[in-house]
């Protein structure tokens, strides 16, 4: 018994230490301001950026339509760049 309440600290222990850290952050380093589409757990968000702005998301995981109708996947801690409607992914 003594064995599982020391599991289930440390996974406990790594959910709490790993949760926050987990959000993408996204950065419009192109010359104009962008719309995208974020769908997070179903729910689905229009985000604008303006230029040189940036945002955190995905903070479980999300879907991102760029303006030229890309669709990316994120797990959560990606850095997302924007510039011209594209995006990189670093």
């Amino acid at each position: 018994m003594k064995q599982s309440y020391r599991q289930l600290f440390f996974v406990i222990g790594g959910v709490l230490v790993a949760g926050p850290g987990q959000a993408a952050s996204i950065h419009n380093v192109g010359p104009s301001a962008v719309v995208l589409v974020v769908v997070e757990d179903g729910n689905r968000t229009e985000l604008a950026l303006d230029a040189g702005g940036s945002d955190v998301i995905c903070t479980s995981g999300c879907f991102l339509t760029l303006p030229n109708g890309d669709r990316i996947g994120l797990a959560g801690g990606e850095s997302v760049e924007i510039k011209d409607g594209t995006a990189t992914i670093k």
